[in-house]
């Protein structure tokens, strides 16, 4: 029963952890005064909820660490359904190919 209940922690804690997409950016030695460069976009140094790439960064002197806002579907119906990233919400919806405006059941996601 105790490796069962240590099995349970080590798993919740995997999860947590892996529930988005990151990824670390370094920055370019002349632009470290300004802030940092993403996609063609100057952000401001500290927390940026939001890019218009749907990711929540922060910015340094060093460094722009990201992480996704969104997470994109693996299991749902691929013969019948495809996916559409929705920027509004900055998501993926997953909708019937036939009717668009339909959705589709998802069932698993990955961050």
């Amino acid at each position: 029963m105790k490796s069962f209940l240590a099995f349970l922690v080590a798993m919740s804690i995997i999860v947590t952890l892996g529930d988005a997409y990151c990824f670390s950016k370094l920055n370019k030695p002349e632009e470290a005064n300004k802030g940092c460069m993403l996609d063609g976009k100057l952000y401001p140094f500290g927390e940026i909820s939001r890019t218009e790439n749907c990711f929540r960064c922060s910015c340094s002197r060093d460094a722009m660490r990201c992480c996704s806002l969104f997470h994109t579907p693996i299991g749902y119906d691929k013969e019948n359904c495809k996916v559409v990233f929705n920027t509004k919400s900055c998501d993926y919806d997953v909708v019937l190919k036939s009717d668009p405006l339909k959705e589709c059941t998802v069932y698993s996601r990955v961050g």
